[in-house]
């Protein structure tokens, strides 16, 4: 079987996690975990970044720091995980979800400002597939309403707007080191503070509402609890893991993005025949290499295909279910369920191919040749 995922291994793991035990360190915020967040500040030219035990972790951070409150609006696109949704509903937030683009499962920022209230406080933008929504534009309607941005992008690392690296554009962006990721620590994330003012808070946040980062600096005599937060911070010998992937970045980027040409030259003939959609990239965007999708025609015919897949010992996936209409958006919002057509369209039609840093070229030229038999 060629699965869908597997994790990539670049062999510094075990002794970066072996140097975290023999240093005595392996809780939060140990020598591994100080350079990571160096390395994302430096990559990003962000004011601080803080390594967390999951992207989720991140999110619920930048709600805490936005200080939201029962009765706010936090505009998110519905194709999306559900952690972009529940970091805002667990303050009581109101999710206003928005349809997706026709070209792209991103946000259509074009109906943006039809969405945005006296009550809207921020828009969370999700780069799918490591591919950027419309930045400038969005950043424009945030100025325009006093609102703060927080880019999702768990899926975007190395991924680039108009030359900007993505994460480095929003007031706050979130970061996913989860196994499925190009760079993977099992369980990781990070967050970014781009507006210096949520710089010192976020620190206190992160480690548990107390100063205690100040104190192990020097900065101040003895530390104590003086805002809310929670223990955010992973063990170091999960920081140790991520280091050595992220030494090999460039790398891992290249490699991936090498392979999603191959599936795109590939199944052209495709394309060209109508038969079926793949991956696209606004003229604006970047690709990262972290998914290749296709677009069916219809829910049947990527459902026949997944189990023609899976009968040809190669494993496919389809990817989110609007989160307008999931069980527990229903219990706790409007009960009418809301119509998004393009979200509904990719929740139906996307599929996600095999993508990995040790996939072949040969399997992959094996892929498309059966997607190939399958339409023709």
């Amino acid at each position: 079987m060629i699965t869908f995922n597997k994790p990539y291994a670049t062999g510094k793991e075990l002794t970066y996690i072996n140097q975290a035990i023999t240093k005595g360190h392996i809780s939060g915020n140990g020598l591994f975990t100080q350079w990571c967040n160096t390395f994302f500040c430096e990559m990003l030219n962000a004011p601080k970044a803080l390594l967390t035990h999951s992207c989720t972790a991140a999110l619920e951070m930048c709600a805490i720091l936005l200080n939201i409150q029962p009765g706010d609006e936090i505009i998110i696109p519905s194709f999306t995980f559900v952690s972009t949704a529940l970091a805002f509903t667990r303050m009581g937030a109101k999710i206003v979800y928005i349809d997706s683009e026709e070209n792209t499962p991103n946000l259509d920022a074009t109906k943006l400002e039809k969405y945005i209230t006296g009550r809207t406080k921020a828009i969370v933008v999700v780069h799918y597939a490591g591919v950027a929504c419309d930045m400038d534009f969005i950043m424009s309607l945030a100025d325009k309403y006093q609102l703060w941005v927080v880019e999702d992008a768990a899926q975007a690392i190395g991924s680039y707007y108009k030359g900007q690296t993505l994460g480095a554009i929003g007031h706050l962006s979130t970061f996913s080191f989860h196994e499925t990721k190009n760079i993977q620590c099992g369980e990781g994330g990070m967050l970014v503070i781009n507006d210096p003012k949520f710089a010192e808070r976020a620190e206190i946040i992160w480690e548990k509402g107390t100063n205690r980062a100040r104190f192990f600096r020097g900065e101040i005599d003895k530390y104590t609890w003086v805002d809310t937060g929670s223990s955010y911070l992973p063990s170091d010998m999960n920081a140790a893991y991520l280091k050595a992937q992220l030494e090999l970045l460039d790398d891992i980027q290249s490699r991936r993005i090498h392979l999603s040409t191959l599936y795109n030259k590939n199944l052209n003939v495709l394309v060209k025949q109508k038969k079926i959609k793949v991956i696209s990239f606004p003229p604006y965007a970047t690709n990262n290499g972290h998914i290749f999708y296709l677009i069916c025609k219809d829910l049947d015919e990527r459902t026949r295909l997944i189990e023609y897949l899976k009968h040809e010992n190669i494993q496919s996936v389809f990817h989110y279910l609007g989160l307008h209409n999931s069980p527990y958006m229903l219990t706790i919002d409007n009960p009418t369920k809301q119509s998004l057509a393009q979200c509904q369209t990719y929740a139906d039609t996307l599929l996600r191919l095999p993508l990995y840093y040790e996939l072949t070229p040969q399997e992959i030229q094996y892929i498309s040749s059966k997607i190939i038999d399958f339409y023709g």
